[in-house]
């Protein structure tokens, strides 16, 4: 199945709710990826704000609780449809419980200058698709991973015991497909958190809030993305970390900041 098929949305009587399907084949450690439960909630904003000429300019989600497998029900609000700009909001559901949050603005472009000051690190260049490195070991190996392609660059390796929280490199979905608002939501959260390079052994990391900012006009063609995260502060288990992502041309199409919590994490 194709990511616009695993987040299809179908309406539930007068069309105000949604209903999607978590699928297990983006299972982390600890329930499904953080980016993906968002990305359903990306869908059901593009529904209430119904504008194509106004696309995602910042998305943020607070995660309440993990979703099974399943269905879940989508019901997403417009807020406010300005002149120029939209806020929407949606909430995630299922089994009558609240799974997630979200708010999301959208827009299209303002008349303004190019202020450029975050170049693409030079780094080697992405390897043929069927190559994936980076990942996590082997006998931990998640399934979403299966619908991923990695190939490391930055930072050590997780559970590396290294200096310095970083991590990242070349990503994007296996699938061939325009890379667009849904996939840069999901490939925010994909790599596997920046502290586990710190660490000496797995320590799951679920997502508390996740905030993307698309920062280029999209769809994009497909490419693999060039994709840094990195982590300053761990403290009283929760940690932060800031994401960027660029096009291969050096485009900075998206960034990122999460607040995780690391669970039984040591040194």
């Amino acid at each position: 199945m194709s990511l616009d098929e695993d987040l299809v949305l179908t309406p539930l009587g007068d069309g105000a709710a949604y209903e999607g399907l978590i699928d297990e084949r983006y299972w982390t450690p600890r329930g499904p990826l953080g980016g993906y439960v968002m990305a359903f909630g990306l869908r059901g904003l593009e529904l209430a704000v119904d504008d194509p000429a106004r696309q995602p300019r910042s998305l943020t989600m607070h995660f309440l609780r993990p979703p099974s497998a399943g269905p879940i029900v989508v019901l997403p609000a417009l807020e406010r449809a300005g002149r120029s700009l939209s806020a929407a909001s949606v909430r995630l559901e299922q089994d009558g419980r609240l799974l997630a949050i979200a708010l999301g603005a959208f827009s299209g472009p303002w008349a303004g200058p190019l202020l450029d000051d975050a170049p693409m690190p030079r780094v080697e260049p992405a390897e043929d698709r069927s190559v994936s490195t980076g990942e996590s070991p082997r006998e931990n190996r998640p399934p979403f991973l299966n619908l991923l392609v990695m190939q490391s660059r930055f930072g050590e390796g997780p559970f590396s015991g290294a200096e310095h929280a970083e991590t990242g490199g070349w990503l994007g979905l296996r699938e061939e497909r325009p890379i667009d608002a849904a996939a840069l939501t999901v490939l925010a959260d994909a790599w596997f958190p920046a502290p586990w390079t710190r660490l000496r052994a797995l320590a799951p990391a679920p997502t508390i809030d996740l905030t993307v900012h698309f920062r280029a006009p999209l769809p994009l063609p497909d490419a693999l993305l060039l994709g840094r995260f990195r982590t300053s502060v761990v403290r009283d288990g929760f940690f932060e970390e800031d994401g960027e992502l660029w096009a291969p041309d050096g485009t900075l199409v998206a960034q990122s900041r999460q607040l995780g919590l690391l669970l039984d994490a040591e040194v």
